[in-house]
């Protein structure tokens, strides 16, 4: 399968570059897979679309402020991407200008507040960073000094930082968000529960190669990025029961789809684990677990995009998409919301 099947035509002026006033606020797009019918509703009224007894998997990772900006003694500036803990104190990160990172080089970051030392030059031009000289919780200093690294499509920064986060962000470690769930607020999951809806989280922890671009012809070629994620015996329990019980299994993200299904072809059955996940989800792979996803709009040609297409059908979501295009849908990180079931 060419990686172009998955193409669709997104006038620049459709990629939402601010939330929407109110989270749930959102468009909802609803397709339901009996009939293939297309609806136009409003996420606030997500409730309609579920049923008691259903089981929404959100993903509870937070994005901490990867972005730091560093100076040498020589007072040359290099900024930082926080990519992956490697050990205590220890990071790949992304590092421009590359040429002023080299190994041994010192950084200090804020008012003194954090210092590094590049340990290595890795083999894929990242650098391993050694992190020293602060006290108190490493996160905190993080909120202080960095920056959330916003996708690159977003251009302008968020008047309010937190409205990159969901409601529900606990599980420090993202480098993006897990973006279907910025919808919710916590009046509205209050009323899924009161409703009868289950709710359950998992984490997996989001690393910028879920923006990374398939660069081959052949899908089949492409090589995912690995991520890690983390199911509790809690929602292990939750997802079993609702299984047992005739409930749907819905998905918030392609997040929550990838650690389920990862689980799934791993242990043959969803049970507590933590692990890493390299999963490519495209037509003609089967899902074992989810019955439904709740998840925005995805940038052409992308890993998500095939994911969706794949628990969808390719030729049913690009006329999905097309149909947002037409109705003037919001895309990506901040835009509306598509719920198929």
């Amino acid at each position: 399968m060419n990686t172009s099947d998955f193409h669709y035509d997104l006038p620049q002026e459709l990629i939402a570059q601010h939330p929407a006033e109110k989270r749930d606020g959102s468009r909802l797009m609803v397709l339901r897979r009996t009939d293939d019918t297309i609806a136009h509703s409003c996420f606030s009224n997500l409730e309609q679309y579920l049923r008691a007894g259903d089981c929404l998997i959100l993903n509870d990772t937070r994005v901490f402020p990867a972005r730091l900006y560093g100076t040498k003694s020589t007072g040359a500036s290099v900024e930082f991407l926080l990519l992956k803990q490697c050990g205590d104190n220890l990071w790949e990160a992304l590092a421009g200008p590359g040429k002023r990172a080299k190994r041994g080089d010192c950084f200090t970051f804020g008012e003194n507040q954090l210092h590094c030392v590049v340990a290595d030059v890795l083999g894929n031009g990242n650098r391993l960073i050694a992190f020293d000289g602060f006290d108190s919780d490493f996160y905190a200093v993080l909120d202080k000094i960095g920056e959330l690294p916003l996708p690159h499509y977003i251009t302008e920064k968020p008047d309010d930082p937190t409205r990159y986060q969901t409601v529900y962000a606990r599980e420090n470690g993202s480098a993006a968000a897990p973006t279907a769930g910025l919808h919710f607020t916590p009046e509205l999951l209050e009323s899924l529960r009161q409703k009868g809806v289950q709710i359950a989280y998992v984490t997996l922890h989001v690393g910028l190669g879920t923006f990374r671009p398939v660069k081959t012809k052949q899908l089949e070629d492409h090589v995912m990025h690995a991520e890690h994620y983390a199911v509790s015996s809690e929602t292990a329990a939750r997802i079993n029961r609702t299984k047992a019980n005739g409930g749907r299994v819905i998905a918030v993200g392609t997040t929550c789809a990838r650690t389920l299904e990862s689980v799934m072809i791993q242990h043959g059955t969803v049970r507590a684990c933590e692990g890493w996940t390299d999963i490519f989800l495209y037509p003609g792979k089967e899902f074992r677990c989810i019955d439904g996803l709740l998840t925005n709009f995805h940038l052409p040609e992308s890993t998500l995009i095939m994911l969706v297409s794949a628990f969808y059908g390719r030729e049913k979501t690009l006329k999905a998409y097309n149909c947002a295009v037409e109705e003037r849908y919001r895309f990506f990180s901040f835009g509306d919301a598509m719920l198929i079931i």
